[in-house]
């Protein structure tokens, strides 16, 4: 089973990362930094656009890890992105992949949680992945 980890968080070295590292431990994984990539808005096309590459490599795992601090009260923009830029594009690419949600922050309340296990549920759903859950510190 392959494991793509992607981390939503403009820190490479960061608490998302740390909560990875706990989770996956000795998995043996591969960690994809949104932050490397231009990813523009949904609905936007410029040539320099990496969303393809990014997706494709979601294609390929088996497992798929998506991790994101919590920014104003939600996932980090750049995860929100991701997944708003796979409307229209995904197919049945990611039907029977495993997903998990790690969500790291300060305190965040119930409400938070709640929605982000909405939304990463909806997600999961949609595209047919098996959703493991939501892992928080």
């Amino acid at each position: 089973m392959t494991t793509l980890f992607i981390n939503g968080s403009p820190n490479k070295n960061g608490n998302t990362v740390k909560l990875a590292k706990k989770v996956l431990g000795d998995e043996g994984y591969e960690s994809l930094h949104l932050v490397d990539y231009k990813i523009y808005d949904y609905g936007q096309e410029f040539p320099d656009d990496q969303f393809q590459e990014v997706v494709e490599k979601v294609f390929q795992a088996d497992h798929v890890v998506i991790g994101s601090p919590v920014y104003w009260h939600s996932m980090s923009g750049m995860i929100r992105n991701f997944l708003d830029r796979q409307y229209e594009v995904v197919e049945d690419q990611l039907m029977g992949k495993e997903l998990t949600f790690l969500f790291q922050g300060a305190a965040p309340t119930q409400q938070i949680l709640d929605m982000a296990e909405y939304t990463m549920t909806r997600y999961a759903g949609l595209y047919g992945m098996h959703y493991r859950g939501m892992v928080t510190e």
